[in-house]
């Protein structure tokens, strides 16, 4: 039988002792499906999580293609938090090939989510017309209402992974609904000053459902609710109608899609895009949105100010 001496014993315990310290605080692994999940996560986990967002800033989720790496990640993964909705249509396949283990959170789940007026949008594929069946819009994230149940939905998520740390996610939970409940209230008193009249405005995919829901506003688009879908020669003269007999009052681009349709939108109408609206990312983070509250104030602020000229 094989003795230890008092000192090999010492030592044994503490590494044993150090494994265990270790273990118990471990970072959470997070996959985030695209940079706004992705930031609300880092305000729930700060530095109890270790974070990879796939889709980053100024890109566009409704198209992406997955790297080698992305599925390296997800088999890593503690936590996967995806928007749901179809949002993400390279998530399945993506999930599947990792082989991870992970719980899939769908952050969306609760939250007031709005049909698809068209039931989804047709795209081209090798030069045929292919219609997506879609039947919600995704874009549940642009009330400020939903975004609270993203952050409850996430820290739901962290603490089943991670029980020991739940206190953590539930206080920082708390700090951000906090923050978010502050921005709601912002948004609806700077609402009201805004002319009933003047309250339309265009933008070139129809990602602000929500907002126009929660916040008075109307938005006409050329595309649906996805960039992967064709906007119609019809569709887009009946928008340049709406500018031209000031039923709608200002043009918008999105960060994620090239410019050149809204600028030859503004360009029929004879008008000038007014700014540039954060929709399905953030920006960089040297950039005005480089959070999900910073996007939401600089949308507000880029709103209002063109809906208020004369």
């Amino acid at each position: 039988m094989a003795t230890f001496s008092s000192r090999t014993t010492g030592l044994l315990a503490a590494a044993f002792a150090l494994a265990v310290c270790s273990s118990a605080s471990a970072k959470l692994n997070v996959v985030a499906s695209f940079s706004i999940i992705g930031d609300i996560a880092s305000q729930i986990g700060k530095d109890q999580i270790n974070l990879r967002t796939l889709v980053g800033a100024d890109s566009d989720t409704h198209v992406y293609e997955p790297k080698p790496g992305d599925a390296i990640a997800l088999a890593k993964a503690d936590v996967i938090l995806v928007n749901g909705l179809q949002f993400e249509g390279f998530m399945p396949r993506l999930i599947a090939a990792s082989e991870s283990r992970a719980v899939v959170t769908e952050t969306s789940l609760g939250a007031t989510i709005l049909r698809d007026p068209a039931g989804g949008h047709y795209h081209f594929d090798e030069g045929k017309a292919v219609f997506h069946a879609a039947p919600f819009d995704p874009h549940a994230w642009q009330s400020v209402a939903n975004a609270k149940t993203y952050a409850s939905n996430i820290a739901t998520a962290f603490c089943a992974a991670d029980k020991a740390g739940c206190a953590g996610y539930q206080s920082n939970a708390r700090a951000y609904l906090a923050q978010l409940s502050q921005l709601e209230q912002d948004i609806q008193q700077q609402m009201q000053h805004i002319a009933q009249h003047r309250r339309t405005l265009v933008v070139g995919h129809n990602a602000f459902r929500y907002f126009e829901q929660s916040y008075g506003l109307h938005f006409l688009s050329p595309q649906s609710v996805s960039t992967e879908s064709e906007a119609s020669a019809a569709d887009i003269a009946g928008v340049v109608r709406a500018l031209k007999g000031r039923r709608a009052v200002a043009v918008f681009a999105e960060n994620i899609s090239s410019p050149r349709l809204v600028r030859q939108i503004a360009a029929e109408a004879g008008t000038t895009v007014a700014g540039v609206l954060y929709s399905d990312a953030l920006s960089a983070t040297d950039g005005p949105a480089a959070s999900y509250i910073n996007m939401m104030r600089h949308n507000l602020q880029v709103i209002t100010r063109a809906l208020n000229a004369h």
